[in-house]
C-alpha cells in the first residue's frame, strides 16, 4: 500500500527541497506529530480491550504503541499535504518554516505507517493487523484526497471508531458501543476543525455540542456511578468550549473547542472502560488529562 501511494505522490515533490540544510530536530518532529496529543490515543485500544475482556498487558502495551506511531502518521502527513496551504495560513509550522522538509515528513509518516503495522502484527496477530491496516487507510485517505470533501469528517470518526475495535481483537462486536461513541465525538470535532482558520456558522458547533449530549446519555444510561462520573468529566471538558463556538464561531473560539474536543476523548474513553467493568482503570486513565493540556501548551494538538 505505501509502495504505490509513495508512486502516486512523488510527482509532487518539488525538484529541490526550499527546507533546511540541517536535519530536522526532535522538537520540530514532536511538533509535526502532535507527539502529546498521542496521550488520547492509548485509552481507544484500553476501551476496546475493556470491552471484549481481553487484557493481556503485553498485547495491550503493543496495540497502544501501535496506534500512536499511526496517529503520529497521520499529523505528519496532513502537514505534508497541506504544506502549501499552510504556507499561507499557518506558516509557522514545522514544513513551511523550514524546519522540516516535506520529504522528511512523509519519510516519517511511511516510516511509523509500517512500524505501527508491524507492532500491531506481533501484540495481536492477523486480526489486529488486519484491523490496523484499514485504520491506516483510512487516515491515508483522509489526508491524501478525503480532507476537504464532504465525507472528510466521516472518515477521520471511523479511524477513531477502528482504534477501539484494533483493542478488542476478534471480539470487537462487543466493542460497538465504545467505538460509535468515540467516532461520533470525533465526527464533531472534526466538522467543527475545518472554520478553525477563517471561522464558520454556529452550526457545526451546534451539531458537536448535540453528539456531546447524545454520547452522555447513551454512555451514562444503566451503567454505575463510576461510568456517570466520568461522563460527567467528560461533558465539563468539550461542553463549555463548545457552547462558546457556537456563540461566536470565530477561528479562534472554534480552534479552542477543537483542542477541548481532543482532549475530551480521555474522560470519555474512561467513561466506557468503567462502564466496561474496569472503574479504576478508567480512574487511572484520567490521570492522562492534566498532562495533554500541559504539553498541549508547547505543542498545539490541531
Amino acid at each position: 500500500m505505501l509502495r504505490r501511494l509513495g508512486e502516486l505522490v512523488r510527482p509532487m515533490w518539488p525538484a529541490r527541497s526550499s527546507g533546511p540544510t540541517q536535519p530536522a530536530g526532535l522538537g520540530d518532529l514532536a511538533e509535526l506529530v502532535r507527539a502529546p496529543a498521542a496521550l488520547t490515543v492509548p485509552g481507544d485500544v484500553l476501551a476496546g480491550a475493556v470491552a471484549a475482556g481481553n487484557l493481556r498487558p503485553g498485547r495491550l502495551v503493543g496495540l497502544a504503541v501501535s496506534s500512536v506511531c499511526i496517529y503520529w502518521a497521520g499529523m505528519a502527513l496532513n502537514d505534508w499535504a497541506d504544506r502549501e496551504v499552510d504556507a499561507v495560513e499557518r506558516p509557522e509550522r514545522p514544513i513551511p518554516s523550514g524546519r522540516v522538509t516535506p520529504r522528511t515528513a512523509f519519510g516519517l509518516a511511511a516510516t511509523l505507517t509500517t512500524a505501527g503495522l508491524g507492532l500491531a502484527a506481533a501484540a495481536g496477530g492477523k486480526v489486529a493487523f488486519r484491523t490496523s491496516a484499514l485504520l491506516a487507510a483510512t487516515a491515508w485517505s483522509y489526508d491524501l484526497g478525503l480532507k476537504n470533501t464532504p465525507a472528510g469528517p466521516a472518515f477521520m470518526a471511523a479511524a477513531r471508531s477502528l482504534d477501539v475495535l484494533v483493542g478488542a481483537g476478534p471480539e470487537r462486536r462487543k466493542a460497538w458501543a465504545p467505538a460509535l461513541a468515540v467516532g461520533t465525538h470525533i465526527l464533531g470535532v472534526t466538522a467543527m476543525s475545518r472554520g478553525e482558520v477563517h471561522g464558520s456558522t454556529p452550526a457545526p458547533a451546534r451539531a458537536a455540542l448535540t453528539a456531546t449530549s447524545a454520547i452522555t446519555v447513551g454512555t451514562v444510561s444503566g451503567s454505575s456511578a463510576a461510568t456517570a462520573v466520568l461522563a460527567g468529566l467528560f461533558v465539563q471538558s468539550v461542553g463549555p468550549a463548545q457552547i462558546a463556538a457556537a456563540r461566536h464561531p470565530s477561528g479562534a473560539k472554534l480552534r479552542e473547542a477543537v483542542g477541548a474536543g481532543i482532549h475530551g476523548l480521555v474522560p470519555l474513553q474512561a467513561a466506557w472502560i468503567a462502564r466496561g467493568g474496569a472503574p479504576r482503570l478508567g480512574a487511572a486513565l484520567i490521570a492522562a488529562l492534566p498532562l495533554a493540556r500541559a504539553l498541549a501548551r508547547k505543542v498545539s494538538p490541531t
